[in-house]
């Protein structure tokens, strides 16, 4: 334990009652004694940084990083990109300028049973809200006038309604997220004083392990620890094996995968043949069936065998010399046999149909428009349009009643789902960041030794070296001093 020569019993006794400045002059004669006898008068005594870099560790020979240096230059591109974008572009408009051409071409040269057909354009209005004023518009009547706007008006009070409890869920929802978000901060203090108290034991335990290890050197004891120079840094033995071990494992992965693939393209023809005999038989059945009604059908059956013929046909698709084959020996009229050949190769032959009537409209290019209803204020508006019809108001109040009560049900069920799923998910955090704790502590633990490593190699050379004990006492000081306040922090 040292002594500040300038604040020393005998010094603060003579300076008791001296003035300012008697107290300046004496303290400054002490201080040039103190200059005259260890600086000036020491004539053998050598300016250097020896001592410091005993200090301060720092070794003889120690280079800079070999990547410290290294400067990546990305290479200008100038304006090629825009260059090639304006060149892209104008080249996807020459392919589609090509396109069409070609498209005419072949639109103008294609047979009749080869052409796509017209399409007329069909005007669905599946929302009750546009059907209500397509009523009104077509046939603005008192009754559908009346009709569309209670629709409207339900359609408001439904919007509103709704809007107020998706807000009610959210805003409950955001209050249960604070409650649990607060409850998983109370709880990880907890976790985050394991992990602080941790960091501060692994440096008490690396000072207690260090100190333990210099004093050997600082003694005269003559059984020194054998310098383990490069401890955090070798893992070469390690790694071969981690790799070897890896390299065993995507090896057989890849021969597990390729065998997967062998057996299921096996399986996959094995499938496939099976459909192939399937397909053969159920053919054979047909060719039987279509036998069968050629050999026994006649003119008063005829009608209805037509039909069935063609069904047939179609179902196994005969093309046209199939078709030929079994339809030449009908005891029909030989004129009639031809004609209905004739219609049947056509249409086999024909790579589209017309759509129904009904559903599609008859190929006019015009506009059509059909309603196709799937909401609950479709009842409201029946009901509206014959008050007088109770079961109108019954399917009104009865599918409005399930409707919002499904609605009530689905936000209420969606509302708790996400409460505890937050609630778990807080948990699960909790849960991960306790799990963490011994990983947080070993990071740093690993990092510490990493920061502190280089420091005690370098005593274990200058020991090597026969450095005075004094000399070695200053370096393991500063290597304590390291671990105790050097990176990486306890408070990081």
């Amino acid at each position: 334990m040292t002594i500040n020569p300038l604040n020393d019993s005998e010094t603060l006794r003579q300076q008791k009652n001296l003035t300012t400045t008697q107290k300046r002059a004496n303290s400054q004669t002490k201080e040039g004694v103190l200059v005259n006898n260890f600086i000036k008068d020491c004539p053998d005594c050598k300016i250097n940084l020896k001592d410091t870099c005993d200090t301060l560790v720092i070794s003889e020979n120690s280079k800079m990083p070999s990547r410290l240096y290294e400067q990546y230059y990305s290479p200008e591109k100038s304006i090629l990109p825009v260059s090639a974008i304006s060149v892209g572009v104008m080249g996807v408009i020459a392919l589609l300028s090509a396109f069409v051409r070609r498209n005419t071409r072949i639109h103008l040269k294609i047979s009749n049973e080869k052409r796509l057909p017209q399409l007329t354009r069909n005007v669905a209005l599946n929302d009750e809200k546009h059907q209500a004023i397509y009523q009104m518009v077509e046939s603005p009547t008192r009754k559908t006038i009346l009709a569309g706007l209670g629709v409207l008006t339900l359609s408001a009070m439904a919007f509103m309604g709704k809007t107020f409890f998706d807000g009610f869920k959210e805003v409950w929802v955001k209050k249960r997220e604070a409650d649990i978000q607060k409850n998983m901060q109370e709880r990880l203090i907890d976790i985050e004083t394991q992990s602080f108290a941790g960091k501060i034991q692994i440096t008490r335990s690396l000072l207690s392990e260090k100190a333990r290890e210099f004093s050997k050197y600082l003694t005269d004891d003559k059984e020194k620890i054998l310098p383990n120079f490069g401890k955090y840094l070798n893992f070469t033995g390690s790694n071969n094996n981690k790799t070897n071990k890896n390299n065993l494992n995507y090896f057989l992965l890849g021969a597990g995968t390729a065998a997967v693939i062998t057996g299921l393209g096996f399986l996959t023809l094995k499938n496939l043949s099976k459909s192939k005999i399937l397909l053969q038989e159920y053919v054979k059945n047909i060719n039987k069936l279509i036998k069968d009604i050629v050999k026994n059908s006649t003119n008063n059956t005829k009608e209805n065998d037509k039909k069935l013929l063609e069904a047939y046909l179609q179902s196994i698709d005969a093309n046209a010399e199939t078709i030929k084959k079994y339809l030449k020996n009908l005891n029909w009229a030989k004129t009639e046999v031809e004609e209905f050949i004739q219609k049947l190769v056509k249409k086999s032959e024909t790579s589209t149909t017309k759509v129904n009537e009904t559903i599609g409209g008859d190929g006019t290019p015009k506009p059509t428009f059909y309603s196709h209803v799937d909401d609950y204020r479709a009842f409201f508006y029946n009901w509206l349009l014959d008050t007088d019809n109770k079961q109108f108001k019954q399917l009104f109040f009865g599918i409005t009643g399930i409707t919002a009560l499904s609605y009530g049900g689905k936000l209420t069920g969606d509302a708790i789902k996400e409460v505890q799923v937050k609630k778990l998910n807080a948990q699960t955090e909790i849960d991960l960041q306790n799990k963490l704790v011994s990983t947080e502590l070993r990071n740093f633990k690993s990092k510490k030794e990493a920061a502190i490593q280089p420091l005690v190699d370098e005593f274990y050379k200058q020991a090597a070296k026969g450095k005075p004990k004094e000399e070695l006492k200053v370096i393991a000081d500063n290597i304590l001093f390291e671990i105790k306040n050097g990176p990486p922090f306890v408070y990081s």
